[in-house]
């Protein structure tokens, strides 16, 4: 399918001789680049690249399989088995879009991740996508053992029988990038590996990490930020997978405005925006990622309790979830989510004043 001549997708005669002139021929050529970088090619705006790309993806995406599938909101939501959050998001992580987790080190997050990839790995008849995982593990917080202990706990039916434990670990493919460079060089060799080896979900834990990791300052980060996010957008619309990136936290200005246009209110037409004089906790990776996710679950520690939130979707009003961890995992305490109004949505408490993390890593 990616060797498929572009010339042959009932592209509009134009764009597909400009893709021709510039030596971009099949499916493969065209997918391997970001839409910045193909608009800058080929000179042509935003509009008419993203029109082509899909034409080109649609063309070349793999015919359905005809075998029924017995949960119908499979075929485009990844279950987290949390309840209360699945039907919020109406099903769960939804197929090719960013889904974001944010939150302070040791709220939850990787515990959250490794149960998303326990669940995309799991057979179809009980809640999974009987598929292959990419764990790209910045960190090294990974653990195979961890994750049987989540399987053995939560799907205690399946995970008994001889050598499944070790099948669904197996079904989970751990990448540790040294660098940025590194990881860039991995993402670019993913899509023709996400379609051939059956590939169900996508988790980079955690972005910010490999960013802290080059040593620059927020500004210099910003063209590299904006590339992964044009690819990373990409790759979600082409494989039509979950991707999952987690992003850590820092401190907030004292004069900077704590909502994002997306949660602005309209005050005669224009975005009002509230402004804070506390010390908060913010998103670490800065607005311009914030607009690039779908789905935003933000993950704080609040008066003792540990909190859920939706802070994003285009599903649901902003609600909020308590949860602890335990052996089988991430666990909802309630599964009626309590909704969330003002600019608190995207504030994130850490326990209490004294424990606030501050990590200033400066990428907005």
């Amino acid at each position: 399918m990616s060797n498929k001549l572009i010339g042959e997708m009932g592209l509009h005669t134009k764009i597909s001789n400009i893709f021709a002139a510039r030596n971009i021929i099949t499916a493969k050529d065209a997918l391997s680049m970001t839409e910045f970088e193909l608009m800058e090619l080929l000179d042509v705006g935003m509009k008419e690249i993203r029109l082509a790309i899909a034409l080109i993806s649609e063309a070349t995406s793999p015919p359905c399989q005809s075998k029924k599938v017995e949960n119908e909101h499979l075929l485009g939501h990844l279950p987290t088995h949390l309840k209360g959050l699945d039907e919020t998001l109406c099903g769960g992580i939804p197929f090719g879009v960013l889904t974001e987790l944010v939150g302070p080190p040791g709220i939850g997050k990787s515990q959250f991740c490794m149960k998303l990839a326990l669940s995309a790995s799991f057979p179809v008849a009980y809640g999974g996508l009987d598929g292959r995982v990419i764990y790209i593990d910045v960190e090294s917080k990974f653990s195979s053992r961890r994750v049987i202990e989540m399987g053995l706990k939560s799907f205690p039916e399946v995970f008994h029988l001889k050598g499944m434990a070790q099948e669904m670990a197996g079904r989970i493919l751990v990448l540790r990038p040294t660098s940025l460079a590194n990881f860039t060089e991995s993402i670019q060799e993913l899509k023709d590996s996400i379609l051939q080896n059956q590939v169900k979900l996508l988790v980079i834990d955690s972005m910010t990490a490999l960013l802290s990791g080059e040593n620059k300052q927020g500004a210099q980060r910003q063209p590299q930020l904006g590339w992964h996010i044009s690819f990373l957008k990409s790759l979600a619309e082409f494989s039509r997978i979950p991707i999952v990136v987690t992003n850590q936290v820092r401190s907030q200005n004292r004069d900077e405005t704590s909502q994002y246009s997306f949660q602005a209110r309209l005050k005669d037409g224009f975005q009002e925006h509230t402004k804070t004089y506390d010390s908060h906790l913010v998103a670490a990776l800065g607005i311009n990622w914030a607009h690039a996710v779908t789905i935003r679950l933000v993950l704080e520690a609040k008066s003792g309790q540990r909190i859920i939130k939706v802070a994003k979707s285009p599903m649901s009003p902003p609600l909020a979830f308590p949860f602890h961890i335990t052996s089988a995992g991430i666990s909802l305490l309630s599964d009626n989510g309590t909704e969330l109004k003002g600019p608190g949505i995207n504030t994130i408490h850490a326990r209490g004043h004294s424990d606030m993390i501050n990590f200033h890593a400066d990428c907005s």
